[in-house]
């Protein structure tokens, strides 16, 4: 991903990337909508390439349109690709409720929280033992 990109998605989108439990999480924030989706698909379409396990945290996204749902969707086909997945953590409100009307409730795998997408995944964990 191209600093200048990530930066970009990042202020339009209220997005960030991180690395936890051998998955890529990306967490949406405000409101996503179909003008700020290319910025943000393209970063984690960036992100894919380098991990194909994305988690994409909802819990402090307010709003999402279709048309950024269909992106999510895009970017879950790429994923599984790769040999990976894009999965879903922690819809609220609004949110929930457009993937429930939807019916993507059933077809994205949906979890309460970034650490149960990692457990159901069977991410891996850093443990650090004493020498």
């Amino acid at each position: 991903m191209l600093p200048e990109q990530e930066g970009a998605a990042m202020a339009a989108a209220g997005l960030s990337i991180r690395e936890y439990g051998g998955h890529v999480v990306a967490a949406l924030r405000g409101e996503l909508d179909v003008v700020d989706a290319a910025s943000v698909m393209a970063v984690l379409a960036a992100a894919v390439a380098r991990n194909p396990r994305i988690i994409v945290d909802l819990a402090a996204l307010e709003f999402i349109d279709c048309g950024a749902l269909a992106a999510l969707g895009r970017v879950r086909a790429q994923a599984r690709q790769a040999g990976g997945d894009l999965v879903l953590a922690e819809p609220r409100g609004s949110v929930r409720r457009l993937l429930d009307l939807t019916g993507l409730i059933g077809v994205f795998s949906v979890h309460a929280s970034v650490d149960e997408a990692v457990r159901a995944a069977g991410g891996s964990r850093l443990v650090v033992t004493a020498g």
